[in-house]
């Protein structure tokens, strides 16, 4: 993938402000956790009633608009996968919630939403099983796949540890 030609031709305060969602990658202290608790919150609003492959293609038109605005936004920073570009962390957080609508509607959601907030945050900034060779790839592709590879950790973390409380009677009632 190449950055591509529309991207190049809006202006610096839209690139800017779309990639560092605007005063939240601005944010002195942890932009990136701000960042991920605004697509939390984003998650909750536009996927949490969509069906998987309604989430899946808007996961991946987003992830597209993603790294096409964060490459753009490297580029007119100068700057290598800045903290202020929180775009990346924003897009990515839907994954973490793949294949767990029957729990996210529960009254055990919250947790759930808890947990896997939490678990993209330590897998996105340890960066563990190799997930930190992404941030190599060029421009926005580098990026946003980091971050897209610790939802993706996060998400089969979830489903594991569901599927445990699942098989020890822990979750009876419950459906994924």
């Amino acid at each position: 993938m190449r950055k591509h030609l529309w991207v190049r031709l809006l202006s610096d305060s839209v690139v800017l402000n779309a990639a560092t969602l605007g005063p939240v990658g601005k944010w002195p202290l942890a932009p990136g956790t701000l960042g991920s608790l605004a697509g939390l919150l984003w998650f909750t609003i536009a996927y949490l009633n969509l069906n998987y492959l309604a989430t899946l293609l808007f996961t991946l038109f987003s992830a597209y608009l993603a790294i096409q605005l964060c490459w753009e936004a490297e580029f007119r920073m100068q700057k290598r996968d800045p903290p202020q570009i929180v775009l990346d962390e924003f897009v990515a957080i839907p994954v973490c919630f793949l294949g767990m609508p029957g729990l996210l509607h529960s009254e055990i959601g919250w947790l759930v939403l808890l947990l896997g907030f939490v678990f993209f945050r330590i897998y996105d900034i340890v960066k563990p099983l190799g997930l930190r060779r992404f941030q190599n790839l060029p421009g926005g592709i580098g990026v946003v796949a980091d971050d897209l590879a610790a939802a993706l950790a996060t998400c089969l973390t979830l489903n594991l540890i569901a599927l445990i409380a699942f098989s020890r009677g822990l979750l009876d009632g419950y459906s994924l």
